[in-house]
């Protein structure tokens, strides 16, 4: 006879995977896993290479080019596909970074509290104060108008929202009992932290940096739309919107890089509001209730 009793893990996954079945989460799974996926493989199947000019100039969508041409006779759709290889991967590239930098910061910041803490904080405070697409700017535009300077300047900007929530996180967690039984038996502060710690913080971390990813696609499209990032001819969906805005009349240079740049966005986002769901009992038993009918 099977037990009814559920462990905590089970439980946990349990709800977890009621959540991914809500339309908003299926639907961001798979247009972000769609993706993906053209990210890696566009490169095996653009019909035309995305730098070439061989096309007629400012074609619009037709037979020859489903998605027309630029100024300058380069297949649209071609470069649209191998954009989605620059511009998902280092989104995703920066904030990882963001995430790994700030997460270290806060949570030693929280940990060791004194001096330690009032001078990580002040640092985070300082880099908050400024507008963050005005710094990124700034950043960018002081070490030189390319796609790696951009994602700099874009981590230097994103890292330290994630140093304020590890260090709350931090803070709440480290006058626990586990926590100073741990102490009592011989952890060093390092080992504790790392293993007593950083776990309860991954949910909340991964939720925001979920969320994350349209915003750090959206400055990095805005930093190379204002050509501070991709030069070219890389194919990027920032810069091909650039380009139009010399080219009103051929509509299509700028609004399916546009198109392609909402789509994404608001993929990661459905799946950053899944797992916040998934991770707050509050909005979990709301959002259970109101797609299965029941009262909450």
């Amino acid at each position: 006879m099977t037990s009814s009793i559920l462990t905590p893990a089970r439980a946990r996954r349990r709800r977890i995977g009621a959540q991914w079945r809500a339309p908003l989460g299926i639907v961001g799974a798979v247009v972000a896993l769609a993706w993906i996926l053209v990210a890696c493989t566009a490169p095996l199947w653009v019909p035309y290479d995305p730098v070439a000019q061989g096309l007629p100039r400012l074609q619009p969508p037709g037979p020859e080019a489903i998605l027309g041409t630029d100024s300058v006779g380069r297949d649209v759709f071609s470069r649209l596909m191998a954009g989605a290889g620059v511009t998902i991967p280092l989104a995703l590239l920066l904030v990882g970074c963001s995430v790994v930098l700030g997460t270290l910061v806060g949570a030693i910041a929280g940990y060791a509290g004194r001096w330690v803490d009032e001078t990580l904080m002040r640092i985070t405070d300082l880099v908050m104060a400024f507008p963050t697409v005005i710094l990124a700017m700034v950043i960018a535009a002081s070490l030189g108008p390319s796609l790696f300077n951009a994602v700099i300047a874009a981590i230097v900007v994103s890292w330290p929202q994630y140093a304020r929530v590890s260090r709350s996180i931090v803070l709440s967690l480290r006058g626990q009992n586990y926590v100073i039984a741990s102490r009592l038996l011989g952890y060093s502060p390092a080992r504790s932290l790392w293993t007593d710690i950083l776990p309860n913080v991954a949910g909340p971390i991964l939720v925001l940096a979920s969320l994350d990813i349209g915003t750090a696609i959206l400055l990095l499209s805005g930093l190379s739309f204002l050509g501070l990032g991709a030069q070219p001819p890389t194919a990027e969906w920032g810069s091909m919107i650039s380009g139009a805005m010399e080219n009103f009349d051929a509509w299509w240079i700028g609004v399916f890089p546009g198109l392609a740049i909402l789509t994404v966005v608001m993929a990661f986002n459905f799946i950053g509001d899944t797992l916040r769901d998934a991770f707050d009992p509050l909005a979990r038993a709301q959002s259970i209730a109101a797609n299965t009918g029941e009262t909450a």
